[in-house]
């Protein structure tokens, strides 16, 4: 049974519906993120979940105990935000004891705690100190120690990376991900940043319009997407146009080349023009080995971005992507020059929806 149940969450604001029967469970120490664009009701969920909003319909239950009418300060939810929030005229020390003190706590069991949650966060020393004389990267580990220090049952992240810089946000991601997997706490992670959805979750949610439009591991929801939006928002998608030679047997023709695509048949007649896509790493350089289609291509345009070389190329008057690695031996192909493609039919995407 899940530790945190969302059932068929609706919450509108007036006349403008923005969560429209949101339904999500969530087992006991999963890490899973609301990914979507601004606006897709991300964020109105997690402050649903929180108790911030009220919804209009639906229910909300935590450990088998339904919080939908319960208030914020009684659901015992830890909470960081993308702008920190921690109190200026407070320490460190005092920020992370904030919720402890409210609670109630001995100031020995206090210390003790706030000392532990600075330890986790890798900041034992800096308990003196003040916000501003934190780092960005420094406050946001303050946030999460005073989010985690009252032994919260469930951790909600707020686009918490958003205001740091990237090489801050990477690092600080994984610190993140390694201190939620140690302490085992369920955790909902509201990013528009891909990669972040990515590189941390045990499950996704990508979210449009208010609804679930995929649910699903990272691997399922970058590799096969269930629907146009989400292919398309997630990751870097090259799209075509085929042609269905086959409908049965699943066979299309791209820019005169056929492929048997997998599946058990497609949607469609015999001449009807079907949008796939290809991720740029599923194009290669040349006759690949297990890619059985070679297609004639241009090379339009050369990326260099470290260990991927990101090449524009032409495929019978489709401008596409394709990402190779990088190889010291081996010099990227020049603009202008006319290249082989290879690409495998198991990689092609089927749009949909």
């Amino acid at each position: 049974m899940a530790f945190l149940d969302l059932k068929n969450l609706r919450k509108s604001f007036g006349a403008l519906t923005v969560v429209k029967d949101f339904s999500l469970s969530v087992e006991a120490g999963e890490f899973v993120s609301l990914l979507g664009p601004s606006g897709c009701g991300k964020t109105t969920v997690l402050r649903m979940v929180a108790g911030f909003e009220t919804p209009s319909s639906g229910a909300i239950e935590i450990a088998d105990q339904d919080v939908t009418r319960v208030k914020a300060n009684a659901r015992n939810i830890g909470m960081v935000f993308q702008a920190y929030a921690l109190f200026p005229n407070l320490t460190v020390a005092q920020n992370v004891a904030f919720g402890l003190k409210v609670k109630g706590m001995k100031r020995a069991e206090t210390d003790a705690r706030v000392a532990e949650m600075l330890k986790l966060i890798g900041l034992p020393d800096l308990g003196g100190r003040y916000p501003f004389q934190l780092s960005g990267g420094q406050q946001q580990r303050v946030a999460l120690a005073r989010a985690l220090a009252p032994r919260p049952r469930v951790l909600l992240l707020d686009e918490p990376l958003s205001a740091l810089d990237a090489k801050i946000r990477v690092s600080l991601r994984a610190e993140i991900r390694e201190i939620q997997r140690e302490l085992g706490i369920t955790t909902i992670f509201v990013t528009h940043d891909q990669e972040e959805a990515l590189s941390m979750s045990d499950r996704i949610v990508v979210m449009n319009g208010g609804v679930a439009e995929q649910v699903g591991v990272p691997f399922e929801i970058y590799n096969r997407p269930a629907t146009r939006f989400v292919a398309n928002f997630v990751g870097t998608l090259n799209t075509f146009q085929a042609r269905i030679d086959d409908a049965d047997r699943s066979v299309v023709s791209l820019a005169g080349v056929p492929l048997t695509l997998p599946g058990g048949g497609l949607d469609g007649r015999a001449g009807d023009s079907l949008a796939i896509a290809l991720r740029p790493e599923a194009l290669h350089l040349g006759r690949y080995d297990g890619c059985e289609a070679v297609l004639p291509a241009t090379i339009e345009d050369v990326h260099f971005m470290g260990s991927i070389i990101r090449l524009r190329i032409d495929i019978a008057g489709t401008r596409v992507a394709l990402d190779t690695f990088n190889r010291v031996d081996q010099p990227p192909p020049t603009v202008g020059s006319s290249i082989e493609v290879s690409l495998s039919p198991r990689d092609v995407i089927v749009l949909q929806g």
